[in-house]
């Protein structure tokens, strides 16, 4: 699998230039069966993910969007991530967490603004620091118990494009 620029990214993405029309690369998608897979297409976006007996708190999926360039060209976006409903979680956590630190952080400007002390509010927002960095490292974490998984799905859409190539040769 190609190396990310950026360790950091969380959802790690990718394009690829393909010399098929995209309504031939749509179709083999969705016309592949394989377990422990399950393909859904919708428009020109394919959803991989892996069925619910391989599924752990941590499994990716890989979004692909492929777009037509010219009647014979295609170019495919790649994005891997966890699931809808676990990222919307994080995302949850991290705007409560955002909002807790911008209320502490006016209260304490206004004690500060007061002459009154301040030193719990302070506190609390180093808190939510923390708490941001935890939540940072654990979707880390969960990227790492998912990139075996990352591999699976990479290598079903590897295999599904050359496909493609042997579908149009023969």
């Amino acid at each position: 699998m190609k190396t990310l620029p950026n360790d950091i990214v969380l959802r790690p993405r990718f394009q690829l230039e393909i010399h098929y029309p995209k309504e031939h690369l749509l179709s083999l998608f969705e016309e592949t069966e394989r377990i422990p897979f399950i393909l859904k297409r919708i428009d020109d976006h394919v959803f991989i993910k892996f069925n619910q007996e391989q599924v752990h708190f941590w499994s990716p999926q890989l979004h692909l969007e492929i777009n037509e360039k010219d009647d014979s060209n295609s170019k495919l976006y790649g994005l891997f991530g966890p699931s809808p409903s676990l990222w919307t979680f994080f995302m949850f956590l991290h705007f409560g967490l955002a909002t807790l630190f911008v209320a502490f952080g006016i209260w304490a400007y206004s004690n500060w603004s007061l002459k009154e002390d301040f030193v719990l509010q302070v506190a609390a927002m180093l808190f939510l620091i923390i708490i941001w960095f935890t939540l940072y490292f654990l979707g880390r974490i969960g990227k790492q118990k998912g990139k075996p998984q990352m591999h699976q799905l990479y290598q079903l859409m590897k295999d599904v494009l050359e496909k493609a190539g042997e579908n149009k040769r023969g």
